[in-house]
C-alpha cells in the first residue's frame, strides 16, 4: 500500500507539471491496466422519445450551453454519441486544472472553465479534433472558505453558461460575474463585463451558480447560508433573500419559475419586482449523513425537469430515493406535489452527486456512494457499483423502477443520454488486479434494458480521474471529459 501511494504521488508531482498548452501531449499512462482494453460489442442505435426543453432566449442553443445541456437541466442529446464501432480513445495534458463542464461554441469549439487546486480558475478554448488548447483568460483567485473540501469545490467556474453569442457567463471565487468574450476563430477570450455581487453575500459565502431567466435576469446561488438572488444585468440591481440552508449544486429555469434544491428543501421561485420569492417548498428525506462521495448531507442532484409537468431530485434518505414533484404552483383537486418516491440502490451504500438524465417519462440514476478524496490517501478506493432507470406512470399515477444495472462503478462523473443512439454515457473505474492499477474506462449502457453494451479503455491512474467533471458529447459524436491530467476524448473512427 505504501508502494502504491508512493507511485501515486509521483504521478501527481508529474501531472502536474504538464504544461498548461502542452501540444500534442497525451496525459501520461504509465500504469496501464491487464483488463481487456475494449469489452462488448458495437451497439446498435435505438432511437428513444426525447424530452425537448424550452429554448432560454439567453443561452446557447440546446444541448451546447451548460453542463446539464438545457434549461431543464435533462442532461440528454438529440444527436449521437460513439457506438463503439472502431473506437478511438485520446487524450490531451492540460494540468493544473479540470474542466468540468463542457459547453460548446457556435463553430464548434470546446468552451471551459477549469478550477484548479494550486493556481488560478482559468477558462480555455480548445479544438474538438486535436484537443489542441487555442486560448486561455486567467480568473480570479481567492481562498476557500473554511471547512470546505477542496476536491468538492466547485465555486470559480465548476457551473458557467455560455450564451448565444459565444460568451461565457462565470461566476468568480471573489463574488463578481464576469462575462467573457470568445472570439470566432477562438483564438483569444476577453472581459466585456464584469458585475459585483458581493453586497447581498457574507464573506464566507462562494456563489455556486448563476443562469438566466426567460426575461433575462441572472439568478446566483450561495453555498453557506443559501443565498438566492437576481441580479438585473441593466441597472445592476440585485434583490436577495437567505434560506439559512446550503445550496452545494445548480439549479433549474423554466419559463415561469426556477427550482433550487437546498440541503434540506425543494424550492420552487418567481421574481416579484426582482425578488426571488418562494412559490412552493417541500421538505425531503433527509438521513443527515455525509455519505461518502457526497459534498454534503442533502440531495447531490440539480433538479431534472421532466415532460409532463414534473421535477424531480434525489433526496437523501438510505437507501436514497428517486423523487419526483408536481412543479404546478396549484395542484388539481386529488393531488398531491409528491408523485413518487422510489428508493433506488442497496441500504447504506446508496447516494450521487450528479444530476438526474431525463428522457420522456424516464429518469436514470448513477451511484456515487464511496468516492474519495482523488489527492487523499484513499484515491484507489472503488465505489459501490449501480444504474438505475424510474419511470413516471401515464397520468402521475405513481412511478417504477424498470431495471438496475449492479455492475457499473462511476466514482463520479456527470453521465449523459443520447435519444438518437438510446445508450447512457458514463466513465467507469474496474477493479484491477494489481494493487495500483486504477482503470477507468467510457462506458455505454443500454437506456432500454440496462445492460452494458460496450466499455473502451480511457487510462489508469490519477491523471484520468474526472472529479465530478460532466461528460460531453459533440456535435459530431464525440464524447469529452476533463479529468485530472487535461482532457479526453472518445469516437468512432
Amino acid at each position: 500500500m505504501r508502494s502504491a501511494r508512493s507511485i501515486s504521488s509521483a504521478l501527481a508531482l508529474l501531472l502536474l507539471a504538464v504544461p498548461a498548452a502542452a501540444s500534442a501531449q497525451p496525459i501520461p499512462d504509465p500504469l496501464g491496466t491487464t483488463l481487456p482494453k475494449y469489452q462488448g460489442s458495437p451497439a446498435t442505435a435505438q432511437q428513444l422519445s426525447h424530452t425537448r426543453a424550452p429554448q432560454n432566449p439567453f443561452m446557447a442553443p440546446n444541448p451546447r450551453s451548460n453542463i446539464h445541456n438545457d434549461t431543464w437541466m435533462t442532461d440528454a442529446y438529440r444527436w449521437a454519441g460513439p457506438l463503439g464501432r472502431n473506437p478511438e480513445a485520446f487524450s490531451e495534458g492540460m494540468s493544473p486544472a479540470l474542466c468540468g463542464s463542457l459547453t460548446f461554441h457556435s463553430r464548434g469549439y470546446i468552451v471551459s472553465v477549469c478550477p484548479s487546486l494550486i493556481a488560478p480558475p482559468q477558462a480555455r478554448v480548445i479544438d474538438p479534433r486535436t484537443l489542441e488548447l487555442l486560448a486561455t483568460y486567467d480568473m480570479p483567485q481567492a481562498p476557500d472558505p473554511p471547512g470546505t473540501k477542496a476536491y468538492q469545490n466547485f465555486a470559480g467556474g465548476g457551473y458557467f453558461f455560455l450564451d448565444g453569442r459565444d460568451r461565457i457567463w462565470s461566476a468568480t471565487k471573489t463574488s463578481h460575474l464576469f462575462v467573457l468574450k470568445v472570439s470566432p476563430d477562438g483564438r483569444s477570450i476577453r472581459k466585456v463585463r464584469d458585475y459585483d455581487l458581493t453586497s447581498v453575500l457574507a464573506p464566507e459565502e462562494r456563489i455556486s451558480s448563476a443562469l438566466p431567466d426567460f426575461k433575462g435576469r441572472i439568478w446566483f446561488v450561495s453555498k453557506a447560508g443559501g443565498t438566492v438572488a437576481i441580479l438585473d444585468p441593466k441597472t445592476r440591481r440585485i434583490r436577495a433573500i437567505r434560506l439559512g440552508e446550503d445550496i452545494q449544486n445548480s439549479f433549474t429555469v423554466d419559463r415561469r419559475g426556477v427550482y433550487v434544491v437546498s440541503s434540506e428543501r425543494m424550492y420552487r421561485f418567481r421574481a416579484r419586482n426582482g425578488k426571488p420569492v418562494v412559490q412552493w417548498k417541500v421538505r425531503y428525506d433527509n438521513s443527515g449523513i455525509v455519505k461518502p462521495g457526497q459534498a454534503d448531507a442533502g440531495s447531490g442532484t440539480t433538479p431534472t425537469i421532466m415532460k409532463g409537468g414534473y421535477v424531480a431530485i434525489t433526496d437523501n434518505a438510505d437507501p436514497m430515493n428517486v423523487v419526483v414533484y408536481r412543479k404546478a404552483v396549484r395542484l388539481r383537486r386529488g393531488q398531491r406535489r409528491v408523485v413518487c418516491k422510489v428508493p433506488v440502490f442497496d441500504p447504506g451504500a446508496s447516494a450521487t452527486e450528479n444530476s438526474l438524465m431525463s428522457g420522456n417519462r424516464s429518469l436514470y440514476v448513477e451511484n456515487n456512494y464511496g468516492y474519495q478524496d482523488p489527492f487523499g490517501p484513499n484515491t484507489g478506493a472503488l465505489t459501490t457499483p449501480g444504474f438505475a432507470r424510474v419511470d413516471v406512470r401515464r397520468k402521475g399515477r405513481g412511478c417504477r423502477k424498470v431495471w438496475t444495472n449492479t455492475t457499473e462503478r462511476a466514482p463520479s462523473v456527470v453521465p449523459k443520454l443520447s435519444t438518437r443512439t438510446g445508450l447512457i454515457y458514463t466513465y467507469t473505474r474496474d477493479p484491477d488486479p494489481l494493487p495500483i492499477g486504477q482503470p477507468y474506462f467510457w462506458t455505454a449502457i443500454d437506456a432500454r434494458t440496462g445492460s452494458t453494451a460496450y466499455k473502451v479503455y480511457a487510462g489508469s491512474g490519477l491523471g484520468f480521474n474526472n472529479n465530478y467533471a460532466g461528460l460531453a458529447i459533440g456535435p459530431d459524436g464525440t464524447a469529452y471529459l476533463g479529468v485530472t491530467g487535461g482532457i479526453i476524448a472518445l469516437r468512432d473512427r
